[in-house]
């Protein structure tokens, strides 16, 4: 089994099931013998990236995808956790703003992102001779609005993080266990997931949140999300942080980084926060 570096459990989290869990993912697979790993930086991604190594050593190999929707910082992100701890990693050229049916942004936008991800990863593997892919979903994505889980089962990808039954929660905890740096990183989407239903995604739309995200992070924001209207941004800052954004000063601050984008009205979500916020228009909650 792996060494871990015990830095405490949760109040409500057995470190003892959680480590059980962990030797069941491990044995999972080491049973797979090779493996592609659908891995974006995130905590998820990232944990199966370090339990995969730890398995597989060699064996495995974290996959990126080379798209305008992942933020440049997200890629550098993944890059330096991959090098930290020895992971094979590499980026493979994705095209999905070439497909009219990811491009309209309809509802299920997410599931030609992730097919086409899947349908690039699968010609490396056929390529190299590997026939798994696995990607990060956890248990409680199960019951959320998530059309990509739709193209994984296209493309027989595997869940090893749900085959064991770990939760987010779980997940943060055995990664702050093993001294992972991700275990706390804030939930993040692709900058597509910005755009409203509805309204196209292209290139520069992205590029146009990325800047303002960066440029928010550059004030000290640690969980927010830049939400596209056209030419109003609505920008949602977590509950906890609100109190931060709510003075003139920094309205002034916001107000000079989203009028140089194009933005002819600024906006403050009053509401905070809150995952999948574009999917409330649909009677969905979280995406």
């Amino acid at each position: 089994m792996a060494v871990l570096v015990a830095l405490g459990a949760g109040p409500q989290l057995d470190p003892e099931r959680l480590l059980a869990k962990q030797e069941r993912l491990l044995e999972n697979l080491r049973s797979l013998g090779q493996v592609m790993i659908a891995y974006s930086g995130g905590t998820d991604s990232a944990y199966l990236a370090w339990a995969a190594q730890q398995a597989l050593g060699s064996e495995c190999v974290a996959i990126t995808a080379d798209s305008a929707s992942i933020p440049e910082s997200h890629k550098r992100d993944a890059e330096a956790f991959a090098q930290q701890f020895g992971i094979r990693h590499e980026y493979i050229p994705t095209f999905e703003f070439d497909n009219p049916d990811y491009a309209q942004n309809a509802p299920d936008r997410c599931f030609h992102c992730k097919d086409e991800l899947f349908k690039r990863m699968e010609e490396v593997g056929a390529e190299r001779g590997i026939a798994h892919i696995i990607y990060g979903v956890n248990q409680d994505d199960l019951g959320d609005y998530r059309p990509g889980q739709n193209a994984a089962k296209r493309h027989q990808v595997k869940a090893p993080l749900v085959d064991v039954q770990l939760t987010k929660a779980e997940i943060r905890e055995l990664s702050r266990m093993a001294g992972l740096p991700t275990w706390d990183r804030p939930a993040s989407a692709c900058l597509s997931s910005r755009i409203p239903y509805g309204t196209p995604v292209t290139i520069q739309t992205v590029k146009t949140v990325e800047r303002g995200e960066e440029e928010l992070k550059a004030l000290g924001f640690r969980q927010f999300r830049v939400r596209f209207h056209d030419k109003l941004v609505r920008i949602e800052i977590a509950r906890e942080e609100l109190e931060k954004a709510l003075s003139l000063d920094m309205a002034g601050k916001m107000l000079a980084i989203f009028k140089p984008l194009g933005f002819h009205y600024v906006t403050l979500d009053l509401e905070g926060y809150r995952q999948g916020a574009m999917n409330e228009v649909l009677g969905l909650s979280k995406v």
